[in-house]
């Protein structure tokens, strides 16, 4: 039987991983609005992103340091293999994802990242023995790709040209980082600065990459300040809380609820960048929002599932 910590914690975990997605789904706009007032490209773009959030995540760690009572986690070899693995899962999802959002546009990118990603982490939770998803994961799966196919058929159904398609093969290469960030991330013991490892060592990931080809700086103002927006809130406060949040919530049902994060930035982009979301778009974003809205209901019967699958003394 589960306690009350344990579903408390459960309950606390599922609104954390729904409000990173939110977060997360203005970082396609962000990134084309420094596109659109700079000369910077997706690897600039994403090293500023890695860079800005590393900082900021490091600064948060300094300030809370001696709030902390939990003793030191020592750094074991799993561990630093997990921490690498989420460092350059990191980078390689921030380079095709804003390489894909230049060539095919926020929607189309977000879209293919985000809704192959759940895939992605299903197969992967399963080929590490995690076991096969449950059926109500399952069905919200189902459901959750349905609505993206829509959202992508839709909304892509007026494009044509070789753009698309490298667009959509970015998106993949970004879902898959994306994939292995989930997975690696969420078997780090607590206590461990995943998300500040992960962004630093991303970051050192890009660097030599970025300074080989030519690192750009901006000092344009609304850029600057988008930059700066980018790397602390979709990037430090949200990976901050998706994490806090992996140490409840079962990988494979945060890959699902985080397909908020395309329909966010779907509808950002309609908004504020001209993208055109057809009616019939639409309702696969309610499709996948009610896919979201039933693992939340589900909540305490995926909490009690987990439970009963540990092991007890």
């Amino acid at each position: 039987m589960p306690t009350a910590s344990t579903s408390a914690a459960a309950s606390r975990g599922f609104p954390l991983v729904v409000l990173a997605a939110l977060c997360w789904g203005t970082s396609g706009v962000s990134g084309r609005i420094v596109a659109d007032r700079t000369d910077l490209g997706p690897l600039d773009i994403a090293w500023h992103r890695m860079a800005i959030g590393a900082a900021v995540l490091l600064t948060g760690y300094l300030l809370t340091r001696r709030r902390r009572t939990s003793p030191a986690v020592p750094l074991t070899r799993p561990v630093a293999v997990r921490l690498t693995l989420v460092a350059a899962g990191l980078a390689a999802y921030q380079l095709a994802y804003f390489a894909a959002v230049a060539t095919a546009g926020v929607s189309v990118a977000t879209l293919v990242a985000l809704g192959l990603a759940p895939l992605l982490i299903a197969l992967g939770t399963a080929a590490l023995g995690h076991g096969r998803p449950d059926r109500a994961t399952l069905v919200a799966l189902a459901a959750a790709l349905t609505g993206l196919v829509m959202l992508v058929g839709l909304t892509a159904g007026a494009s044509a040209g070789t753009a698309v398609l490298l667009g959509a093969l970015l998106a993949c290469g970004s879902a898959l980082g994306y994939a292995v960030v989930t997975l690696a991330g969420g078997d780090v013991p607590a206590g461990v600065p995943v998300t500040l490892a992960g962004f630093a060592g991303g970051a050192l990931l890009l660097t030599p990459v970025a300074l080989a080809v030519g690192l750009r700086l901006t000092t344009e103002p609304v850029a600057l300040a988008t930059l700066l927006y980018l790397g602390a809130v979709p990037s430090a406060a949200a990976y901050a809380l998706f994490f806090r949040g992996l140490k409840t919530v079962p990988g494979a049902v945060a890959g699902i609820v985080t397909l908020l994060e395309p329909v966010t930035a779907t509808v950002l982009a309609t908004v504020f960048l001209g993208e055109r979301l057809p009616l019939g778009a639409l309702a696969g974003g309610l499709l996948v929002l009610a896919a979201v809205a039933g693992l939340y209901l589900r909540r305490p019967a995926l909490a009690e599932q987990e439970t009963a699958a540990e092991p007890h003394a």
